[in-house]
């Protein structure tokens, strides 16, 4: 009987250091971090969606992701969690040495609390975008007013040399400014550029001659499949996006602040530009 006694305290003995052992190692080391963003589209397989907490001024990662179906939780130190300022959304490459975030950040906004409401204003602010453009075809070797006016779209307003009209943001590094037209079988890029005074950065499509110091593009050489050049601009719609650099897509990304429609008229008449706030991300970020 004494035995038996002795056993049974033994037991509960053990029982007890075990609770307590459990207790020890279950403590809350870490909290959840609860993404609800909308309007955010899936990159190519080089590149993935990375969060970032900012505590005493530096990046802290929260962890990476391709899917863009929200809600998505992730579980972060909760001392750092309960200390941080600011999150912060980028695009990294999906192979990537460097621990610090890429200069293509999308997201941002500070915590209120436990959530934080994110914008893009950390790109730039597009609240006041505005534009214009006009058809004409300046790099046509036979020269212009020629009567082909309608196969070239120019973003500015037409002078000698033509103007730049856009009320847009500087951007910072890691962004740029890239023009469309939607063709037959899709978006056909006009070029990228950042500066609105100057000629954009490539001209995929453009005949021999020279183009004005205003980025845009005729559509005489080179027809990608499904489109028959010369193309006619006239009532196709005109988009300006912002694009990250580097960028593994041919198609526009998510953020398109300017879209307008071409009309019938050909320079010197212009066709304005209409903001589309509804295309940039937003969403709230919540801390438990």
């Amino acid at each position: 009987m004494i035995k038996k006694t002795f056993l049974g305290i033994l037991a509960l003995s053990f029982f007890a250091v075990s609770c307590s052992s459990d207790d020890d190692n279950n403590s809350e080391t870490t909290s959840d971090l609860t993404l609800n963003l909308q309007g955010l589209e899936a990159l190519g397989s080089d590149y993935v969606y990375e969060g970032w907490i900012i505590v005493n001024g530096q990046p802290v990662s929260t962890g990476t992701f391709t899917s863009v179906v929200f809600p998505q939780t992730f579980s972060v130190d909760r001392v750092q969690l309960e200390s941080a300022t600011t999150f912060v959304l980028s695009i990294e490459p999906a192979i990537d040495p460097d621990p610090s975030p890429a200069d293509t950040k999308i997201l941002v906004g500070d915590f209120n609390g436990t959530i934080a409401t994110v914008s893009t204003a950390i790109v730039g602010d597009f609240s006041n975008a505005s534009g214009a453009f006009f058809l004409r075809t300046p790099t046509d070797e036979m020269g212009t007013n020629n009567g082909n006016d309608q196969y070239g779209v120019w973003f500015g307003t037409p002078g000698m040399p033509p103007l730049p009209n856009f009320q847009l943001p500087t951007l910072p590094v890691g962004w740029v400014y890239e023009g469309w037209v939607v063709g037959d079988s899709g978006p056909l890029s006009t070029g990228t550029f950042t500066a609105f005074n100057s000629a954009d950065l490539s001209a995929p499509f453009s005949g021999p001659a020279g183009g004005p110091p205003v980025p845009g593009e005729d559509f005489f050489e080179n027809a990608p499949v499904g489109e028959t050049f010369p193309l006619d601009v006239r009532g196709r719609i005109v988009v300006i996006s912002v694009e990250p650099m580097p960028d593994d897509s041919p198609a526009p990304f998510v953020l398109k602040p300017l879209v307008g429609t071409a009309g019938n008229a050909t320079a010197p008449a212009t066709h304005e530009f209409g903001p589309n706030l509804a295309s940039l991300p937003v969403g709230s970020v919540t801390r438990n």
